[in-house]
């Protein structure tokens, strides 16, 4: 089968053959129609100078397409279905945090840059109907991130206000796309006003460019505060998140693309008896939830551009410049 092959930090992503894999055990064969890229992905390719197999790992978390062979202890039924993955192995039995076996698909195990994948039954999912494939491989990772951080941490309520930093990559596009329609009233950050008319286009009430000095300033003055805030970057600029939450405001963060948090006013933190919250992932029960709530509303993605997965070199171009405005995703 074609793939694309990472074998360390050092050595360049290679589109080539590698062996088709073959279903074990309650594992199901699906022959990939689309997947997509996270920014995972992509610290994967700097950060990780050698992997645990000579061969080399396929990358991906994202992915979409139909069964075609099945293990000894999964259903022949299954054959023939058309399916979505949940990307979360593993998480355990406590749904407040993942457990010691926890991964994530496309790292340390082979992923969906692929032509063919194997899993579990256990992490496979009926299509959502009136999608197509690339939507719906815009839709696993970076919905089910979007979705725990919003209801299972945040625990958004209708009407609330919400800010959500850095817009324009998928989970914080998912995070928009969930609160909007749930009926938040929805403020971005970017360091983009181009993304940010995006934003406000697609039903935010408004933004703010953090690269402006008085951005948080600014802020404060159109909306008063905010009950949840969802960040995604950390940095230095977080303790203005701090600032501007609501006493009783609730904050979550699951990314680190500004890099590690510093300076929170700590009397701030107790007097305002703020919540701030760590999120990865999310539970089998919470992909179900984000599944339905997707489909039930008819909740379509924000996706970027598109890419053979020949082409990836370019997809990983494209994250990396900055640009993107939703999620990219491979044509398998």
């Amino acid at each position: 089968m074609k793939a694309v092959i990472f074998k360390g930090s050092k050595e360049p992503l290679v589109f080539g053959e590698f062996p088709k894999p073959k279903p074990v055990k309650d594992q199901v064969l699906i022959k990939l129609s689309a997947a997509g890229l996270n920014h995972r992905d992509l610290w994967i390719t700097k950060e990780q100078e050698t992997t645990s197999r000579p061969e080399g790992i396929i990358l991906g978390s994202d992915g979409v397409g139909t069964v075609t062979d099945v293990g000894e202890d999964a259903d022949p039924l299954l054959i023939g279905a058309e399916v979505v993955i949940n990307p979360s192995l593993e998480w355990g039995n406590n749904p407040m945090v993942q457990g010691d076996t926890f991964k994530i698909l496309g790292f340390p195990d082979h992923g969906t840059f692929a032509e063919f994948v194997a899993v579990s039954k256990k992490q496979i999912f009926e299509k959502p109907e009136g999608f197509s494939n690339e939507e719906v491989a815009a839709m696993p990772l970076s919905g089910l991130t979007a979705y725990r951080a919003l209801f299972s941490k945040a625990r958004l309520r209708a009407k609330e206000k919400v800010l959500i930093t850095g817009i324009g990559g998928a989970a914080a596009l998912w995070v928009q796309t969930f609160a909007v329609a749930y009926g938040a009233r929805v403020f971005v950050t970017s360091g983009s006003d181009d993304k940010i008319k995006k934003a406000i286009n697609l039903g935010a009430a408004g933004g703010f460019n953090y690269k402006t000095a008085s951005w948080a300033d600014e802020a404060q003055k159109t909306a008063g505060g905010f009950d949840i805030i969802i960040d995604s970057a950390g940095g230095d600029q977080f303790s203005k998140l701090i600032d501007l939450a609501l006493p009783g405001g609730r904050i979550v963060n699951f990314g680190r693309t500004a890099g590690q948090i510093t300076n929170i006013d700590t009397r701030l933190l107790f007097w305002k008896q703020l919540s701030i919250f760590g999120s990865t992932m999310g539970t089998r029960d919470e992909f179900l939830s984000m599944l339905d709530f997707v489909e039930s509303r008819k909740l379509k993605p924000v996706i970027d551009g598109r890419f053979p997965l020949s082409r990836l070199e370019d997809a990983f171009a494209r994250m990396q410049s900055g640009d993107q405005f939703g999620k990219i995703v491979l044509t398998i």
